[in-house]
């Protein structure tokens, strides 16, 4: 204990050279606020600025095992192109592989991917911070900044993952007809693989959401990455089962990285910016996943069959591994685990200031539990959670079920010679309505906006219900009924996870972004089951089974969710906290009436 020159409860500043405080680091200009201590005629040092020229060297964007991770790396990429060998030797025969023997070069490098993986892991694992293991300090980003470069980097590189991300399951409509052929199964078999790409994507939404939770969003999204590099081996694999199991993982990588880098984006960009910015990084990145998987196939598959679709995740897994040095860890996540130094040096980066204004500092009690689904399902989040997911399902039985089924059911009306057009015209109609969901949700209120649209999706059924009972099956009608449908259905899964991500606290953002991602695609699973037991065939009764749902999403929402719009992430917590502990005041008082 020693007694400050400055007096306590002062603030002042020591050179490079003072060597710092007893107890505290050295290196850099160092800033102190002194604090007197009660009965001990001494002050308390509380360190509060960090700022060394070049405090974002390596603090939240380096491995904490390097050679560990970059030789896992190399290992899962050698494994992947010791495929490549047998598929080149196949273009005499238009790449068909199938029924060829796999050699050991092949046998070899199956085994070294998930070696590789496992080290790669390895090299990504903290060396130390554990959860409760001391005092947890929170980092409030500077949500009051504008955005600068660094904000717009992490943008650029998010945008590109989630189009990596969408293109991975979007290419699979491309290569069932190839598949089909080379392989010589029906249709129904060909199903098989969508459904156990749709079962990756939900069990990979929820196992990657808990992973980001206890090891980082950063460790995640670059995982996931690792995963869709070693899946690419299914353009290259001989028989039909094979390709089975591939599909599974890749839909287990593809389903937990969308969730994690919008939980990572909500930590990182200022409260005025992150709404908006959240809702155009879906919608955008989304689009731009569709399109890089049509763009590939209408000029790679003419040439290198439909194989070629899948080796493609080698190179854009790739793609993400070498822009990881912009994707910094989550200053709020690194904060919670209590990795202090690193969370100040993310926040240094992000300030734009070299880190000389980052001084919001406040201390926060660990919370008892550090994380799990069934928080989620519980306490002040329950209520959320059941509207979210439940809007998450039923947009699964829209887009999986009602909509892959619309072509179909058009050409039963008797617009067969104008389906295909009727659809592609109310897709166009639908563009604009990207631009409104993200005016509304900056503008007006996210949580009313997302209700708004997820009640619009069940009165667009309702809409086909009504034209189809009173015999309008007219282009016009049908045409102004589907726009309305693809408008609404987008808006929703445009805003669904980026509200998830917003909502939940630092300990449950990335199960609980994940959880609700999740529900979209068992929505599917069970779309694709009803679709099997032929309840899509009736449009008018399937129409109003999932309109019923959506409507109950819609009044969940509405009642329980909290505008998100311009707070803190810290401050929405504080929302909810105060609303549920207000419920259950009122609860009390009504039993004791």
């Amino acid at each position: 204990m020693r007694r400050c020159r400055s007096g306590p409860d002062t603030r002042f500043s020591l050179p490079d050279d003072a060597g710092g405080l007893p107890g505290l680091s050295g290196g850099g200009r160092k800033s102190y606020y002194c604090v007197s201590w009660p009965g001990s005629g001494g002050c308390l040092y509380i360190e509060i600025i960090r700022s060394s020229g070049n405090s974002m060297k390596t603090p939240g964007i380096s491995f904490h095992h390097p050679v560990a991770f970059w030789l896992g790396c190399l290992g899962i990429t050698a494994g992947v192109l010791s495929h490549i060998p047998m598929f080149l030797r196949a273009a005499p025969m238009g790449f068909h592989m199938a029924g060829m023997p796999m050699d050991t070069t092949m046998l070899a490098g199956m085994a070294l991917i998930p070696l590789g993986l496992l080290l790669a892991a390895f090299g990504l694992m903290p060396r130390a911070a554990a959860p409760g293991g001391g005092e947890t300090v929170d980092f409030h980003v500077a949500d009051g900044v504008a955005l600068n470069r660094e904000h717009w980097k992490l943008v650029l590189v998010l945008l590109v993952t989630v189009a990596v991300d969408v293109m991975k399951p979007a290419t699979l409509g491309f290569v069932l007809p190839g598949m089909t052929v080379e392989y010589g199964i029906s249709s129904q078999s060909a199903g098989t693989l969508a459904l156990l790409a749709l079962t990756g994507t939900t069990l990979g939404s929820i196992l990657w959401g808990l992973v980001a939770d206890r090891f980082g969003r950063r460790a995640a999204v670059l995982l996931g990455a690792l995963m869709f590099i070693g899946t690419a081996i299914c353009g290259a694999m001989p028989s039909f089962g094979w390709n089975l199991a591939m599909c599974f993982l890749m839909g287990l990588s593809a389903g937990g990285l969308l969730p994690i880098t919008f939980a990572l984006m909500a930590e990182s960009i200022p409260a005025a910016h992150r709404g908006w910015l959240l809702v155009a990084l879906g919608g955008l990145g989304t689009a731009a996943g569709y399109l890089m998987a049509s763009g590939a196939a209408a000029v790679l598959e003419p040439l290198f069959s439909w194989r070629i679709l899948w080796i493609l995740g080698l190179p854009t897994g790739l793609l993400v591994i070498f822009l990881n040095r912009f994707i910094p860890e989550s200053p709020r996540y690194l904060a919670s685990r209590g990795l202090v130094r690193e969370a100040r040096g993310v926040l240094a980066r992000f300030t734009g200031k070299g880190g000389e204004s980052v001084d919001q500092v406040v201390a926060e009690k660990p919370p008892a539990e550090q994380g799990g689904l069934r928080l989620l399902l519980r306490g002040p989040y329950a209520g959320i959670t059941l509207g979210l997911v439940a809007a998450g399902l039923a947009w699964g039985l829209v887009n999986f079920g009602f909509l892959l089924w619309l072509p179909t059911n058009l050409r039963a009306l008797g617009l067969e010679g104008q389906a295909d057009a009727l659809l592609a015209r109310s897709a166009l109609l639908a563009l604009p309505g990207v631009a409104l969901v993200i005016w509304l949700y900056h503008r007006w209120s996210s949580i009313y906006t997302l209700a708004l649209f997820v009640a619009f999706t069940a009165t667009a059924l309702l809409v086909f219900c009504l034209c189809l009972w009173l015999g309008l099956h007219s282009a016009l009608a049908v045409s102004a009924a589907t726009a309305l449908l693809l408008v609404s259905a987008s808006g929703v899964i445009a805003m669904l996870i980026p509200y998830a991500a917003e909502i939940y606290p630092v300990h449950l953002r990335g199960t609980g972004a994940g959880l609700v991602a999740a529900s979209s695609k068992a929505g599917g699973i069970l779309g694709a089951g009803l679709g099997v037991l032929g309840l899509f065939e009736d449009m008018i009764l399937s129409a109003l089974l999932i309109a019923v749902p959506l409507a109950a999403a819609a009044a969940v929402l509405w009642k329980n969710g909290i505008d998100t719009r311009g707070l803190r992430l810290e401050d929405i917590q504080a929302l909810v906290s105060k609303r549920w502990a207000r419920s259950a005041v009122g609860g009390a008082a009504a039993e004791l009436r």
